[in-house]
């Protein structure tokens, strides 16, 4: 409830809705994804249902009573025989046992002095309980991660849609120039179709990047769980930073969500191993009863105050000691498989934190250089608008042609993918080391 409360608040006052538009800032995707992935729902139900184990386990070592009642209709009773020579007499009697009506009632008390098998899996619950509320995160951590990546996608499809507006305007007023010259009889006709046909690339080029936008914000509607004709307007651009301070070299991922987990598996088959062998040491159980019985010949004495109208009680108390033996080398087995599945997840962990420095190392590699390449690629599109200027003034002075004119625009069409690219590879670069040391969080905790 609290969650959905807290959604409904970014809701209302998060995002706002002008005219029909919804203004969502990735954060605000972030929480609201979060709320609604399966992934993430799922990981919370394990959660619940490690709760839930924890406190079966732990019911075991505490009192178990149970009352009980019985009746019972003998409606042929057992026969014995007596030896009538106790009687000084010889053979034997016919002897009918017992009465035919029998109820009994009673309470028993149970109770688990000693059991460290029982002690050991209350820890194993516990470490359970613990790794399924790290799953929560990793689930939270792994949708904010695509969320984000696909957040930045649309921005720089968005970034590109601007760039190919301003290239069809650009090389509409260059055609409009054109037609003036071959109407005047200055120009040939042939500049005016190939102007012609790099205007209809560029309005082609920006009709199909229109459709790859709406794809993707139709891909983000679907994820967020939003109606497809929701009018979504994103706050944040391609440009912000995500890491406020530049990457430093790391060693110790020991806090990473995935480590963790590792981890708390590792520590698990280690108590689990734990708990087989215990099952060799004794068990002490405290026991007590209290009852009554009554027994009648007939029913309806139950209900009268025949003489014979009697209840007996009878209670009882002990202790029991259970020492395991020998069990035909059952917990022998098992533990020797609990030992394998520690050192599986011994070798998983050491594994996996050598696998970790390796990709730190590679996403700082593909950080820096993005990074260059953007700040490259930036001065790249500023060159080469300045050479379509100068190119376009020479034109215009008849000091240049129209196959110069179109090289420059396709250079300078060039240069703004490769601006665009390098820009979305340095947000995914962003993201990786985000993901790497652990600030990926932040985007799920408002910075925090």
């Amino acid at each position: 409830m609290k969650s959905r409360f807290f959604t409904l608040i970014i809701m209302l006052f998060g995002f706002s809705a002008v005219f029909g538009q919804q203004k969502l800032s990735l954060q605000n995707c972030i929480q609201i994804a979060i709320e609604q992935n399966i992934n993430v729902s799922k990981a919370v139900l394990e959660q619940e249902k490690s709760h839930y184990k924890m406190a079966e386990t732990r019911s075991s070592l505490l009192p178990q009573i149970d009352i009980s009642g019985t009746f019972q209709d003998n409606t042929k009773l057992g026969v014995t025989m007596l030896d009538l020579s106790a009687l000084g007499q010889s053979g034997y009697m016919e002897v009918a046992m017992g009465m035919q009506y029998n109820t009994s009632a009673g309470i028993s008390v149970n109770q688990v002095l000693y059991n460290q098998t029982a002690l050991t899996g209350l820890q194993l619950s516990k470490k359970g309980e613990y790794a399924s509320t790290l799953g929560v995160e990793k689930a939270k951590e792994t949708i904010a991660k695509e969320v984000a990546k696909l957040y930045f996608l649309i921005q720089t499809t968005a970034e590109q849609i601007q760039l190919n507006e301003n290239n069809v305007t650009r090389t509409q007023r260059m055609t409009d120039i054109v037609k003036k010259q071959v109407d005047n009889g200055i120009a040939k006709q042939v500049d005016y179709d190939r102007i012609s046909v790099t205007l209809q690339n560029l309005q082609t080029q920006l009709s199909t990047t229109g459709a790859l936008y709406e794809q993707q914000m139709n891909m983000l509607k679907y994820t967020l769980e939003m109606p497809l004709n929701t009018e979504l307007v994103l706050t944040d651009t391609v440009n912000m930073l995500l890491l406020q301070t530049e990457p430093v070299p790391m060693t110790d991922f020991s806090k990473h969500i995935d480590i963790q987990l590792l981890d708390a598996q590792k520590d698990i088959a280690n108590l689990n191993q734990k708990m087989i062998n215990y099952g060799y040491i004794p068990s002490l159980v405290f026991f007590g009863n209290y009852s009554y019985q009554g027994m009648r010949q007939e029913f309806k004495q139950y209900f009268n105050d025949d003489p014979l109208n009697k209840w007996f009680n009878s209670s009882y108390i002990g202790l029991k000691l259970s020492v395991p033996v020998f069990d035909g080398l059952q917990k022998h087995s098992k533990y020797r498989q609990a030992k394998t599945d520690y050192q599986k997840a011994s070798l998983t962990l050491d594994n996996t934190k050598e696998q970790f420095s390796a990709n730190y190392k590679t996403a700082m590699n593909n950080y820096y250089n993005s990074k260059t390449t953007v700040e490259r690629q930036q001065k790249n599109i500023e060159l080469a608008e300045r050479v379509y200027k100068e190119t376009a003034l020479k034109y215009r002075e008849g000091l240049a042609g129209m196959s110069d004119i179109i090289q420059d625009e396709m250079g300078l069409n060039n240069a703004q993918i490769s601006y665009l690219n390098a820009l979305y590879k340095f947000k995914e670069a962003e993201l990786e080391i985000m993901s790497l040391n652990g600030e990926i969080a932040k985007l799920i905790n408002n910075g925090k």
